[in-house]
């Protein structure tokens, strides 16, 4: 990508292994220069945020620059760790992208009134999803302006 310097890291909560391994191939398609790490649940997306559990030991465990966030997932689903995240004043300038299979509006609704930055339906196909990650990446690396 034009302007790309700094390797973008994206952390992912999905609890389906399906979605996540299409993440991983859209985003190595759409060139933008990423490190992906994937949670499963909302649970594991606070340990990793907290360095908690098995990520204590995570010496080189830094902030994500940006969350992709299922709405459905098991333990504490995505409303529930974007309501967490929103509410830390550590946390809450890392954009948090809900990607979700969802349509209900009051799941949208809801999304943005828990600072959602974004909602994204998940594209049906592989190459509709390769250009929503080719266009995340645009969008929240080349043209908005992140706090360091």
């Amino acid at each position: 990508m034009e302007g790309q310097h700094k390797v973008v890291t994206i952390l992912m909560a999905d609890d389906d292994d399906d979605d996540c391994v299409l993440a991983r191939e859209a985003l190595q398609e759409s060139e933008l220069v990423t490190k992906l790490y994937i949670v499963r649940d909302g649970e594991e997306l606070m340990d990793y945020l907290y360095h908690r559990g098995e990520y204590e030991s995570w010496e080189t465990i830094t902030l994500p620059d940006i969350i992709l966030l299922d709405l459905n997932m098991p333990k504490k689903d995505g409303r529930e760790a974007l309501k967490e995240i929103k509410a830390d004043p550590k946390l809450r300038q890392i954009p948090v992208i809900v990607l979700t299979t969802s349509k209900a509006p009051e799941d949208i609704h809801r999304s943005y009134d828990l600072g959602a930055n974004s909602f994204i339906i998940k594209p049906r196909s592989f190459d509709s999803l390769v250009e929503v990650m080719r266009n995340i990446g645009k969008y929240w690396f080349d043209i908005v302006e992140l706090p360091l």
